[in-house]
């Protein structure tokens, strides 16, 4: 996803973007100044760097690459470009490996960028060949990256003999040169076991292009997907899962832009049927992973079970916690010197909803749970107006149920959180029921840009179920069974600690109220 158009994307990657970050710190802290190299002074320093979300090192990170299970472990591979603060340009490809999909340890590049003549690696998909189809062995990982040589974006094939720790070219051709259009990128690319074959999706403009191989090296075209109602299609996605009803389905994902029509700029996704070579949705329209802003370039992976085997109800996927309309946007490039979080690992499960549909349920990724280092049970809190809590914390998990009588309910409902301890400042959380939608409104705290996100809801049901996550740089709020989740960067000062609650017009119950500091030590 490196559009030359809309924003010179690849441009955006050279570390533009300082002074006005610079601009926003004096604004909000006035303690924070940047020095020459672009790193923090010492004096008055803050950190920003998230507690438990995932964050590159330094420089900058952008697109999530899908991860992949080797012995035992999840391989994580990231757009990366280490000369992001001194204005360079390029992406390599760097890994981290997890087991929990919360701990990330960094292991380093693994394709360091502009390694051959065709340019840096920009974003594809990494497979293990346990056929060794390719050529270099059964089990040999090899990864289908786009690069652009003189502007023209193609797919490559590039290999790794030491299980995904460092890759090499296979030659300096394509393996899927571009047939003469401007978009051409993003290959995912899986094994389809029905066939025997390699299935690819390969994101072109306002379609995603489907070719199929025997040995990753000839691709053949055999279908599309076209949308001409959703902006620029990238990084596509396409897999199959086992719903909570038994039933099994295949889901087409891609980030899409659909700003013009009131809808999301992330995740979009279809079910529907696969038969090999073209894609079936079941409904015209799309459904999304994510209603907030910030959660583009998203990809899923299979939770594989102890004996290595994938388990079809579950799947895991991330988000990068940014957005092309504000890239460099962000005070953690004074504070920490970095540029890159992501929005937690989601479980997702695939349900049928009351009206046959078969959607996606998100949840924080279970592991969250093992890295809570203490828990505020307040149980049944009745607010009519405001109520501040007794709980300051940076980084935390909050549930509960908020009720109230339908016959007669309250105009507003919710949360400040990211809250100034005199207020002014906060992210408010909840639903207006007069609307009647649920929203995040990060429009009163420091923000890239953008105001609220809103999703409908239904005020004659009495309740809404929220799970919202908070940390340093990011808001995420989930929604009853996660079919809605609301993703913003936000950026509150170091005293935003602060949590009200408010019914307004009217009483409102927060049931079972609970907040869970978290603080995780990623792996090093």
């Amino acid at each position: 996803m490196h559009d030359e158009s809309t924003l010179s994307r690849r441009g955006l990657m050279a570390g533009a973007g300082m002074l006005a970050v610079t601009g926003t710190i004096a604004a909000t802290s006035g303690t924070q100044t940047a020095s020459a190299d672009g790193k923090a002074s010492s004096k008055g320093r803050v950190h920003m760097r998230p507690e438990y979300h995932f964050s590159v090192p330094d420089n900058w990170k952008n697109d999530p690459q899908r991860p992949i299970y080797i012995d035992g472990k999840y391989h994580y591979y990231y757009l990366y470009n280490a000369d992001y603060l001194t204005g360079g340009g390029g992406t390599a490809w760097r890994r981290a490996t997890t087991r929990d999909h919360v701990v990330f340890r960094d292991e380093g590049v693994a394709i360091p960028k502009f390694s051959n003549a065709n340019g840096d690696c920009w974003s594809g998909s990494v497979v293990v060949d346990e056929h060794g189809t390719a050529g270099y062995g059964k089990g040999a990982v090899i990864a289908l990256v786009t690069q652009a040589p003189e502007g023209r974006q193609a797919q490559y094939l590039w290999y790794s003999k030491d299980r995904g720790r460092t890759f090499r070219p296979s030659g300096t051709d394509p393996v899927l040169p571009n047939p003469g259009v401007h978009d051409f990128r993003d290959p995912k690319v899986f094994w389809d076991e029905a066939r025997s074959r390699w299935f690819m999706a390969n994101a072109e403009g306002n379609l995603l292009g489907f070719y199929v191989s025997p040995n990753l090296r000839t691709w053949e075209r055999v279908g599309e997907f076209r949308r001409s109602d959703l902006g620029l299609l990238e990084c596509p996605d396409l897999f199959q899962m086992t719903a909570d009803d038994g039933t099994s389905h295949w889901i087409l994902g891609t980030s899409a832009n659909g700003k013009g029509r009131g809808l999301p700029a992330t995740y979009a996704y279809w079910s529907g049927a696969f038969d090999g070579t073209s894609f079936q949705p079941d409904e015209g329209e799309p459904q999304w992973l994510d209603w907030g802003f910030d959660f583009y370039g998203a990809v899923t992976y299979p939770h594989h079970k102890k004996d290595g085997t994938e388990d079809p109800s579950l799947r895991r996927s991330i988000g990068w916690a940014n957005f092309w309309d504000y890239p460099h946007n962000t005070p953690t490039l004074v504070t920490d010197g970095y540029n890159g979080d992501d929005m937690i690992v989601r479980d997702v499960r695939l349900k049928r909803g009351d009206g046959g549909e078969y959607y996606l349920a998100s949840s924080p990724t279970a592991a969250l749970s093992n890295h809570v280092k203490r828990t505020h049970n307040l149980g049944d809190v009745t607010v009519d107006g405001t109520k501040d809590l007794n709980v300051m914390s940076l980084a935390y998990d909050l549930t509960c149920d908020i009720t109230w009588d339908p016959a007669s309910p309250p105009a507003n409902v919710g949360l400040e959180i990211c809250r100034a301890p005199q207020g002014g400042r906060h992210v408010a959380a909840g639903a207006y029921l007069k609307g009647p939608f649920a929203y995040v409104n990060r429009k009163p705290t420091v923000n890239p840009t953008g105001g609220e996100s809103q999703t409908p809801i239904d005020p004659s049901s009495g309740r809404l179920k929220l799970r919202i996550l908070v940390d340093r740089t990011s808001v995420e709020m989930f929604i009853d069974d996660g079919r809605i989740v609301h993703s913003h960067r936000v950026f509150p000062l170091g005293v935003d600690d602060r949590i009200r609650l408010y019914s307004h017009e009217g009483t409102a119950t927060f049931k079972d109220l609970k907040v869970r500091e978290i603080r995780v030590r990623q792996g090093k």
